[in-house]
């Protein structure tokens, strides 16, 4: 993710000169003439942990700061009293014992009256009717204490709306669970806990799940995010990020050891995006990790994705800090690298393969590719890169490694990184963009005239920003999501080079977001996808295996009469899929000559997405204001004649 960038914000679609429908433009694709090979790889997703997309998001946890952690030990939390004489709260530390999960809450109980503590979610909890949830604690109790908790969940109105009982009963740290239903939904649910006895308790990790995760695992992830994503088909997932592989400084860098193991034992560190933005600060933003390596991988398997993750070289945000460690210092760096790869590869007889089959997945997550810093420059991240990859290439040859080419898409920074690593052979080169769609339309020949024999590139971070910077009055519009189409096309046509792209940044929480445009949004219960969503659907969902000419008047079709068009064909269904879109104001009237067509005379689907408003955005009110229309449509004589309407975007496929 970038910050602080300066971006065009003007923005102009080719207007028509006059009202009347143009002629029927002719284009011819070669089905014949197979080009390009497209990777599997081809569309991903992006994952980082801004906008709450982890803890309040696709993590499925209920409660905020549920160890006690935060800066502020109970931040999240409040006391309640309701008559209670004596009753009091204690935070306690523990850091010799435990110094990944040192607090722990210590409650003494009033002596009359009711006391209790409330926690108030990640703005509120999402809860639904008749869904069961499951609660658990890890607690113990002092000598000669009898005490009950009292679960409670009450809604917005804070009227009861689930409950049930536990008993602490014994003297040792032991985790207690129990289950209770929701009798209403309501987003802005809260928990409390009521204490009921004499005595004193130790409590921690006190969590909340519903029972309806992604495949229903305990603690699991919240299944209508992973849904959207699995719909997606991607080809990859790359994760953590993003800055936050870097941190403001090193010391809050992300650190995957710390995310793996019991999620009890995992070390929460702040978000570095807590506080990156004044206009959108959120203090109470931290990492809890109990999505953490582990889990990214599992979702890359769940969803049919090669994982990417992305490790820190020994860097900071150089827009921060800027802060590296010293060169002869970097040894346990790169041995995280090389034991990562162990843990997603290694067999159970290995340190961290033993590891990762005891947290449940003895096979391999066969990784085969893996990012080397974010948006590093400068000749001291070529320093660094140069040093990991030494390492990692002599210990496992065959992993491809990414390389950042820095935060911007031109201009010295780029220069110097790209010719550098050109120089290196390196394996796949990181660009990044987050531009006006006017730069998209503009950059759709990219990638022609880059060097065929020369490192592939990894699209790995774009999206085309309406308004200014991202985090400001930015919305997911359809001008927007149809300027992306159009560049994609380009990127596609380009196959040979580019191997890999990934919209960014994938979520945002609608009550605690950093940065926009976004491609999904969602609240405590709800979620749907951008404009920019179903482009990056239709691409994935429509991949191919290779790239076949498409051509008006003998030149590829990016941006010539306002049109920019890709096509393919997919070997395994055997069938044409052409990715066309139309960005000019009216309707235009396009005949494909389809060459090498065996069946003169058939059928073809046609999907498109279409607004009249170039600002029609897709919201909680109405989800699919932009979304997919399909139709069939006829080819005859090897001619597929269409009126390609106003302002869209389009797919067509046939069987050969």
């Amino acid at each position: 993710m970038k910050m602080f960038r300066n971006f065009s914000i003007v923005f102009l679609f080719a207007l028509s000169a006059g009202s009347t429908i143009a002629q029927v433009k002719n284009i011819s694709v070669n089905i014949d003439q197979p080009k390009a090979e497209i990777k599997q790889t081809m569309w991903g997703v992006f994952f980082e942990d801004i906008n709450l997309a982890a803890d309040g998001g696709i993590y499925a946890e209920l409660v905020k700061n549920r160890s006690f952690e935060f800066t502020t030990p109970l931040m999240g939390w409040k006391e309640q009293k309701k008559g209670a004489v004596g009753g009091s709260l204690l935070v306690v530390n523990r850091t010799t014992e435990n110094k990944n999960n040192p607090r722990y809450l210590r409650v003494k109980n009033a002596l009359s009256g009711n006391y209790g503590i409330t926690n108030e979610g990640f703005r509120g909890m999402g809860v639904k009717k008749d869904m069961q949830y499951n609660f658990s604690v890890v607690a113990r109790s002092s000598k000669d204490t009898k005490l009950q908790l009292r679960i409670e969940l009450v809604n917005a109105k804070g009227e009861t709306i689930g409950s049930s009982k536990l008993s602490i009963d014994n003297t040792q740290w032991k985790k207690y669970a129990v289950s209770f239903t929701s009798s209403a939904t309501d987003p802005k649910a809260q928990l409390n806990i009521w204490f009921e006895g004499k005595g004193s308790v130790d409590m921690d990790m006190i969590s909340l799940f519903p029972q309806d995760t992604w495949k229903n695992r305990p603690g699991g992830l919240r299944a209508d995010l992973v849904q959207l994503l699995a719909d997606l088909k991607p080809g990859f997932v790359r994760f953590p990020g993003g800055c936050i592989v870097e941190g403001r400084d090193l010391a809050n860098r992300y650190q995957w050891k710390k995310t793996v193991g019991k999620v009890e034992d995992r070390e929460l560190i702040i978000n570095r995006w807590n506080t990156e933005f004044a206009n959108r600060s959120a203090p109470d933003y931290f990492q809890s990790f109990g999505l953490g390596f582990y889990e990214y991988f599992l979702l890359s398997e769940d969803i049919g994705a090669s994982p990417l993750p992305i490790l820190n070289c020994g860097m900071a945000c150089q827009f921060n800090t800027a802060e590296v460690v010293s060169a002869d210092q970097l040894d346990p760096y790169v041995q995280d690298a090389l034991d990562l790869i162990e843990f997603a590869n290694g067999s159970v007889n290995t340190k961290w393969g033993k590891l990762r089959a005891a947290m449940g997945h003895p096979s391999p997550f066969n990784l085969k590719m893996m990012g080397v810093g974010n948006e590093q420059w400068g000749p001291q991240y070529i320093e660094r890169y140069t040093y990991f990859a030494k390492a990692i290439k002599q210990k496992y040859p065959s992993i491809q490694l990414i390389n950042s080419v820095g935060p911007y898409s031109d201009g010295d920074l780029f220069k110097f990184l790209n010719d550098t690593l050109r120089k290196m052979h390196a394996d796949i080169l990181d660009e990044h963009y987050y531009r006006s769609p006017e730069w998209f339309l503009q950059n759709a020949k990219r990638y022609d005239n880059y060097d065929r024999n020369g490192p592939k590139i990894f699209s790995g971070e774009y999206a085309a920003h309406p308004v200014g910077i991202p985090n400001g009055p930015n919305k997911n519009n359809w001008r927007g999501a149809l300027a992306e189409a159009a560049f994609m096309t380009g990127l596609e046509r380009n196959a040979d080079v580019v191997n890999m792209a990934s919209y960014a940044p994938l979520l945002a929480h609608i009550d605690g977001w950093q940065w926009t445009p976004d491609l999904i949004w969602f609240d405590n219960l709800t979620s749907y996808g951008s404009p920019s969503y179903y482009v990056q659907k239709l691409f994935s969902n429509n991949r191919g295996t290779q790239v076949v000419p498409i051509e008006m008047n003998g030149e590829v079709m990016a941006g010539k009469d306002s049109l920019y068009a890709s096509a393919c064909i997919d070997k395994n269904t055997n069938e044409l899929i052409i990715k066309i879109a139309n960005t000019i104001g009216k309707e235009q009237s396009v005949s494909f000559n389809l060459s090498g067509l065996k069946n003169a005379n058939t059928k073809a689907m046609l999907t498109y997405l279409r607004s009249d408003d170039m600002n029609e955005v897709n919201s909680f009110e109405k989800p699919v204001a932009v979304a997919p229309i399909s139709k069939q449509v006829d080819v005859k004589d090897k001619v597929l004649t269409l009126p390609l309407s106003a302002s869209s975007f389009s797919v067509i496929r046939m069987k050969l």
